[in-house]
């Protein structure tokens, strides 16, 4: 994956903002929720803040969405094709992995595809999201190692192995190695 990282920053302090008020919810709702403060939620959403994985990942957790969802465009028109520049990239502050949104946006599908470059010595924590009870996903990663440990056990990932796992359960992606790990990460929204 490339460096460049589009502008996707700059929406999604907007993004963010829209979706807590479509569900009519405060800041002060959106804090108890998530677990995250009023005052960074604020910040994010004014752009002062520059969120990490976990802190979206709670976030969009408590408003019912997927990271996929909040990075996805306003488009008025839906296409079943995604064009690899047009797919959109994020990195994470705090690690410096790379996440980019493969499947076409808008299509009204319950499977995201994320395709992730993870950098050595990388590590993110996932604390447990009861609120994504029914999410899903299959890590299948590419090159690199990886190291996951979740409630169930600790998973050290080879190239070619694919990890099935629910999101509600808390889990963290290490990556110990000298080398980055490269995956793509299938995420389906269950019926629960």
């Amino acid at each position: 994956m490339e460096n460049a990282v589009a502008p996707l920053e700059e929406t999604m302090a907007m993004r963010l903002r829209e979706l807590r008020m479509a569900r009519d919810l405060t800041l002060d709702d959106l804090a108890g929720r998530s677990g995250v403060s009023r005052a960074m939620i604020s910040r994010i959403e004014r752009g002062e803040a520059s969120p990490t994985a976990q802190l979206l990942a709670k976030l969009c957790s408590a408003l019912g969405t997927t990271l996929s969802a909040l990075f996805a465009s306003e488009r008025s028109e839906a296409s079943p094709l995604a064009r690899h520049a047009e797919q959109r990239l994020w990195r994470d502050p705090e690690s410096g992995y790379l996440r980019r949104s493969v499947s076409p946006e808008g299509v009204g599908s319950p499977v995201d595809i994320v395709e992730v470059e993870f950098p050595p010595g990388a590590r993110v924590v996932f604390e447990r999201q009861p609120m994504d009870r029914g999410i899903t996903q299959h890590l299948w990663l590419f090159s690199g190692r990886l190291e996951l440990t979740m409630e169930s056990g600790r998973q050290l990932l080879e190239p070619g192995d694919c990890l099935f796992m629910g999101l509600e359960e808390a889990h963290i992606f290490h990556n110990p190695h000298e080398e980055p790990a490269h995956y793509a990460v299938i995420l389906c929204r269950n019926k629960v």
